[in-house]
This record gives structure tokens, C-alpha cells and sequence, in this order.
């Protein structure tokens, strides 16, 4: 079984953090991976930039001037793409970038990209974690107990949605906090570091693992 070095709040090694091969030692599948990172960030564009094309902008009925004699180059409307003011050729125009793929290709990429980052040694697991109140300055010293303050990406993985640590983290800009399984494959693939609770590895295995992984594990037993 994986395991990664387990810490507590105030950067004491005190074991290691078995996690489950199904999920955290994968082979990785660079081409699922890109798939799947595209289609994330393409669903997050809004896809409402606008332009005018010559028949929408305002004006522009009159011929500037008349067809010959006058030396100038032919002219049917102020309102050509090639005068200042004119309408737009071939700018964007509201549409839809929203790519599906189907939520098993999405869990495997997944699991490729967190097996990458244990092969990378990026992953540390904390015992546990909580504040009774909202501050800043206790989840920086945190950070600076577990040698992260001058990671440029963190990415910190808790076993469930709590208000009092995301309004603590939310001025860091170089921390990220979500709570499993809800954080997608770009989270993990741009964060430099990811520190992973113990609590949320049974909640990530529940969801992640694949069918062929459980049926095995029932035979097992």
C-alpha cells in the first residue's frame, strides 16, 4: 500500500498515511489527463464576448461619396471593416465552450494525477485540522510549520466543507482549500504541493474508486 509522510498542525512528523494503490498508484495517462483539463477550463468561460459585424453597427446607409471621379478608392458605407468605427470581421460572438466527458474518464484522470503527485513526493497528509475561529494569521503559521510558505501553490484537502478554515485561507493567495471529492483535476494538476487529511482519504477512496478495484476488494474479504 502507498504511503505518505503524515504531519500534524504544527509540523511534527508523526507516522505515515497509508493510501489506497486503486486510487494514489496508478499509471498516468497523459492524453486522459489533457482531455480532462481542457474540458474543465473550457466549462468555466463564460462565452458572452460580443462584436459588431458591419450590418449591426449604427449608420452608414449613405455612400461616402460617389463612385468615380474623385481619385479615392470606391467607397458603399462608413461602416466597412476597414473604416475606424465600422463593424468587426470575424470577432467573437456569444456561444456555448462547454465540453462533455463522461464521469469515469473524469475519475480515472483523476486518479492519474494524484498517483503523479505521490510519484513526485508532493503529497503530505495531516492529522487533522480546525479552528474554532476565522483567522488569517494562525493558517499562514501553519503553512510556515509545514515548510509550505513559500510554495506557490497549495492545495490544502479537507474531509469536508468548513466556513471557519476557507474565510481563514481565502487572503492567502498562494493556498487553494477544497473538500473532497469536490475539487477537479486541474486543482491538483497546477498545485505544487498537497496536503491531504487523513479524514478526507475514505471519502476520496468511496467516490474514486474503480468498480474493478471494489469487486476485487469484496473477493478479498
Amino acid at each position: 500500500m502507498t504511503t505518505i509522510p503524515l504531519f500534524n498542525s504544527d509540523g511534527n512528523n508523526i507516522g505515515a498515511l497509508p493510501l489506497p494503490d486503486s486510487i494514489f498508484d496508478v499509471e498516468f495517462n497523459q492524453t486522459l489527463v489533457h482531455q480532462a483539463a481542457v474540458a474543465e477550463e473550457a466549462n468555466q468561460r463564460q462565452g458572452t464576448s460580443s462584436t459588431k459585424q458591419r450590418s449591426d453597427v449604427r449608420g452608414g446607409g449613405r455612400k461616402p461619396w460617389r463612385q468615380k471621379g474623385t481619385g479615392r478608392s470606391r467607397q458603399g458605407t462608413i461602416r466597412s471593416p476597414l473604416w475606424r468605427g465600422g463593424g468587426i470581421v470575424f470577432g467573437p460572438h456569444p456561444r456555448d465552450f462547454r465540453k462533455e466527458i463522461p464521469v469515469k474518464m473524469r475519475r480515472s484522470a483523476m486518479r492519474c494525477v494524484l498517483s503523479a503527485k505521490v510519484r513526485e513526493n508532493v503529497v503530505i497528509g495531516l492529522d487533522s485540522l480546525h479552528f474554532e475561529h476565522m483567522k488569517t494569521r494562525r493558517m499562514a503559521d501553519m503553512l510556515k510549520a509545514l515548510n509550505l510558505a513559500d510554495t506557490r501553490r497549495v492545495l490544502i484537502i479537507l474531509p469536508e466543507y468548513d466556513e471557519v478554515l476557507y474565510r481563514s485561507s481565502r487572503n492567502i493567495p498562494s493556498l487553494t482549500v477544497r473538500f473532497a471529492p469536490n475539487f477537479s483535476v486541474r486543482d491538483a494538476l497546477v498545485a505544487h504541493k498537497i496536503v491531504l487529511l487523513a479524514g478526507a482519504v475514505e471519502k476520496v477512496a468511496s467516490v474514486w474508486t474503480p468498480a474493478k478495484a471494489k469487486i476485487e476488494e469484496g473477493t478479498a474479504v
